[in-house]
């Protein structure tokens, strides 16, 4: 069985491998970046930034950026792209109030189990007009339960599971596992309207179809939402 951790020096060697190997990301994740990030985003802050791969994204770009993630072993990689500070999110202290033009979160939010301080945090840190830039593992597929299912005609349908009620569950990392936490959409947005942030772009995207050529084991999922982005402004 898995080992379930919190601390993410022991999975920082597992995340490297899979931030640069998993096509996924280049393929389904950089599109929907592409997509709800600003055209002329000013200065980014990434939270969570692990080993560097986003922060070399907008740096490629010309885009100011700097990191926070609390591995330390993944921030010595992250700081050959961008500056980087050790950091538990989601507390922010080491931010002034509306010092950065805007924050971007990739598969991060999902781990955080106080998503209230998350949002209320993110909107001291970002200037007036600035935008919340985040995507996540969609709530469907985190709710515990949740899951494929084959119909007796073939096709593939999805389980909900305990959509509605938030809660958590381990999910495999390498050897070991982490813990998810799951909310609703419907609570993620009225959380981040109650801090204060204005919903501009919403997407959800499914598996791409290279990545379900590759694993066969994804075929008839063509249609079931896996990822899930936003964008807010202040």
């Amino acid at each position: 069985m898995a080992i379930a951790v919190d601390n993410w020096d022991e999975l920082a060697p597992w995340w490297r491998r899979e931030a640069t190997t998993d096509l996924v990301y280049r393929e389904d994740i950089e599109p929907m970046l592409e997509r709800l990030t600003p055209k002329d985003p000013g200065t980014v802050v990434e939270l969570g930034c692990g080993e560097g791969q986003w922060l070399r994204w907008l740096s490629t770009m010309g885009v100011q950026t700097f990191g926070c993630d609390w591995s330390l072993q993944l921030l010595t990689h992250a700081a050959s792209s961008a500056p980087v500070v050790c950091a538990e999110l989601p507390g922010l202290s080491w931010l002034q109030d509306g010092s950065v033009d805007n924050a971007l979160s990739v598969f991060v939010l999902d781990l955080i189990a106080d998503v209230g301080e998350f949002f209320t945090e993110t909107i001291r840190v970002v200037r007036a007009g600035g935008s919340l830039i985040v995507v996540i593992n969609h709530p469907g597929f985190t709710a515990p339960g949740s899951g494929p299912l084959v119909d007796v005609d073939g096709e593939v349908l999805w389980r909900w599971g305990s959509y509605l009620e938030d809660g958590s569950s381990l999910q495999p990392a390498g050897d070991r596992s982490v813990v998810f936490h799951h909310r609703s959409i419907a609570k993620l947005l009225t959380a981040a309207a109650t801090a204060g942030w204005a919903l501009q772009a919403v997407e959800e995207r499914a598996l791409g179809a290279a990545a379900i050529e590759r694993d066969p084991g994804y075929v008839g999922q063509e249609g079931i939402p896996r990822f899930f982005g936003a964008r807010w402004v202040k």
